[in-house]
């Protein structure tokens, strides 16, 4: 065998008789060859093995937890939560194919979504820490605001598609402030794959397979684990919002600057900003700030994994979809009946 084991490289433990004899000598004696100790001693001196040490090792432990009665609370807790986790997993799951399935058949309101998930967090006023990705725009008095316009249709999509999840849902209905979210994650995959699928001459299928052997997939999990987040109970205040296409670059760097990010985060982000991103991109070039970041991504967008942009991309979104959340990791998880053993029949 060519290996060597980690087990390999403890030394064994020899007889106490033996001890005086190999502790002056175990310099000399010790032979190391890739990383393995090999004692100078005979078996027969050797009382003890690594096997025996290990097995007394784990039952002086293994008593003293259980003796604190650590083992069986631990037990319960990790059943607790690892159910806990696989009941969010699939119903976020259901949600992504619901999303996903939606806007392949509606990709004209991918615009709207993307800025319906940037505009309902960009209400987070960093000194009063509120605001955020509350689901505050399905109200009427701040949809209908200047920054929201032409968002109906998006908030419309999402509203029949939350219906749909709430029946299937065994843990209460999902908040608007996670779908819409969970909407902008789904509207930006899309933009990747479509992406891809460009790149492959207009192929579905081997855009597909560009996609899963070089896309992002694979980053969203920050994003996926923050899922619990809670509904305002009223629109958040007005004129927290620019528009974003009448601002001025530097109104927009203000905004991102005063929710915590910065003109790096702007630039990635610029798909969120309207409908033509190759327009907004030549507004945030005049910038000289901004403008190194929209030529970094507007080259990473060329190569065939746009590794620089789709990373940069999640990272920065997944910081904007939980401003001014608490999210509660126990959300849309549900008591599972226990089986009573005692009236089976055996």
């Amino acid at each position: 065998m060519g290996g060597v084991s980690f087990l390999s490289t403890v030394p064994s433990f020899t007889n106490i008789t033996n001890l005086t004899t190999l502790s002056s000598s175990s310099h000399r004696s010790a032979m190391i060859r890739c990383c393995k100790i090999e004692p100078q001693v005979s078996g027969e001196s050797l009382a003890f093995h690594r096997r025996d040490v290990l097995k007394l090792t784990g039952t002086v432990v293994g008593m003293e937890l259980i003796g604190n009665g650590f083992i069986s609370h631990v037990g319960d807790a990790n059943a607790a939560d690892l159910n806990q986790r696989r009941q969010r997993s699939e119903l976020q799951s259901k949600i992504k194919i619901t999303l996903s399935s939606a806007i392949k058949a509606k990709p004209e309101l991918v615009p709207s979504i993307l800025k319906l998930a940037l505009n309902d967090a960009m209400t987070y006023d960093k000194p009063t820490k509120s605001g955020g990705a509350n689901g505050s725009i399905r109200f009427s008095s701040e949809l209908s605001r200047a920054e929201n316009e032409g968002l109906s249709d998006g908030l419309s999509l999402i509203e029949d598609l939350k219906k749909e999840i709430d029946s299937i849902s065994k843990g209460g209905p999902i908040s608007y402030a996670d779908l819409i979210q969970l909407a902008g994650q789904s509207a930006v995959k899309s933009t990747f794959l479509a992406s891809a699928i460009r790149k492959c001459g207009g192929n579905e299928e081997k855009g597909n397979l560009l996609y899963t052997a070089y896309g992002s997939a694979g980053q969203w999990g920050l994003f996926d684990r923050n899922f619990g987040r809670s509904d305002a109970t009223e629109a958040d205040p007005e004129g927290r919002v620019p528009q974003w296409g009448k601002a001025t670059v530097q109104e927009m760097k203000d905004k991102f600057i005063a929710i915590g990010l910065g003109p790096r985060q702007l630039a990635v982000m610029s798909a969120f900003l309207g409908p033509d991103q190759l327009a907004t991109e030549q507004l945030l070039a005049t910038d000289p700030q901004v403008a190194p970041w929209v030529q970094k991504y507007q080259r990473s967008r060329e190569t065939v994994s746009q590794t620089d942009y789709e990373v940069d991309l999640i990272t920065a979104f997944t910081k904007l979809s939980c401003l001014g959340q608490q999210i509660n990791f126990e959300a849309y998880t549900y008591p599972v009946e226990r089986i009573n053993l005692s009236k089976l029949k055996l």
